[in-house]
Order: structure tokens, then sequence, then C-alpha cells
């Protein structure tokens, strides 16, 4: 089954483009032309995808973002974005965002960079399980005993399955960058990240501040 992709770009010839493209390299295509619209697509079609417009009148793709993130969308996001500095790009992540493509961008970048966020959200139903907690890297859904299950975005599963693969040891927090914002974020990132985790996964904490170096998993 094809992979459903919803772009969100007010940029009509933009748009035209990326759903040509797209639907050419076999993805299943909706598209909005608004925040708005979007958010009405996402609820009633649940892509897998989305590439998101940062720029847009009305509700900005941060906007958007957050509100998809907040109705429990799990699909990765990859945000179009014509900034390009550090605090731009740490917005964007912490709006909800798992990747992101400044413009003016090859569609090639755009195709890779989706079928890696696709293959990272397709992880072959392995589960993870540390002390009480369990993680389905296909549904990014982490389970803990006699606790409701959460469902984690792209970013959040990645940083879980890193902490539990290395379970007891320290995971640097440029390891983090590296293993899951391939070098495009700063280090309080990773810190951001663990903060959601703690939250999500709730008392007792299983993810330890290793003052100076990271974090560590540990019952």
């Amino acid at each position: 089954m094809p992979e459903r992709v919803l772009i969100v770009e007010d940029d009509a010839p933009v748009r035209r483009m990326l759903e040509r493209s797209l639907e050419a390299e076999g993805f299943e295509v909706q598209s909005a032309p608004d925040g708005g619209t979007a958010l009405a697509a996402a609820e009633r079609d649940l892509p897998d995808l989305v590439v998101l417009d940062v720029s847009m009148p009305g509700l900005d793709g941060l906007a958007v973002a957050r509100r998809l993130r907040a109705k429990g969308m799990a699909g990765a996001i990859l945000m179009l974005t014509a900034r390009d500095a550090v605090a731009d790009r740490i917005s964007g992540l912490e709006a909800g965002a798992d990747d992101y493509v400044v413009k003016p961008f090859a569609i090639e970048e755009v195709v890779a960079r989706l079928r890696a966020l696709s293959r990272r959200g397709h992880d072959g139903g392995e589960l993870l399980s540390f002390a009480d907690i369990t993680l389905d890297l296909a549904t990014r859904v982490v389970e803990r005993t006699d606790r409701p299950s959460v469902e984690l975005t792209g970013r959040e599963s990645d940083l879980l399955a890193l902490l539990i693969r290395n379970r007891r040891t320290v995971v640097s927090r440029e390891t983090a960058i590296e293993a899951i914002w391939d070098d495009a974020a700063v280090p309080n990132v990773v810190d951001r990240y663990v903060a959601k985790l703690r939250r999500k996964l709730g008392q007792p904490a299983l993810i330890h501040t290793v003052r100076g170096i990271g974090f560590k998993l540990e019952a």
C-alpha cells in the first residue's frame, strides 16, 4: 500500500510541483493550501507523512504541527522552510517536526527525506522492552504496566529506542543528535525531548540525567 502524503503549501506552483513529483514516486498524495484545510484533511484521512510549509498566512506551519501533535497524529512531519538558523530549526523540532528541508530545495532531497522518515516509521514491527515499558517501533506506541498506552512522535520514539538499546549506559547528547537529528540540532534539543518522554512515561522515572554528559535508562 502506498504511503499517504499530505502536502500543505500555500504557494500554488510549488504545491502542484510537489503533487506531481510525489505521485510519480509512488506516494498517494493529498494537498491543502492553508493550515485550516490541512488540519481537517489530516483528521479525516490520517496521513502517514506530512510535507508542511512553515511560512503560511493565518495558521503557519509551526501552529499546524503543534495542533496535529496535540490531536495525537504520529505520522512524520517534514517541514519546508526558507529559514536555516539554528533557532528556526529548534522551533520546528519543538513544534513536532521530524525533519526539515530548506527552500529552495531539490525535489530529490524531499523524496529522499520522506523515504527515510517512512523507513523509520516501519522498523519491522520490532518490540523493545526495558523494566516495565515496551515500545512498538512500528506503531510508536509505548506501554507501561498498569497504565494506558501512549503514542510517541517519530523523534520521541527514536530517542526512547536509542536509550533502550543502550540501557544502563550513558548516551551523550552528541550521540543522540548524530543518530536521530543527523547533526542538525543543538544539544539542548535532546534535553527537551527527554523532558517530553519523561512526562509521557510517568513515574517512577526511568530516564536519568548524567550531569555534563547525557542520559541513561535505568530502573
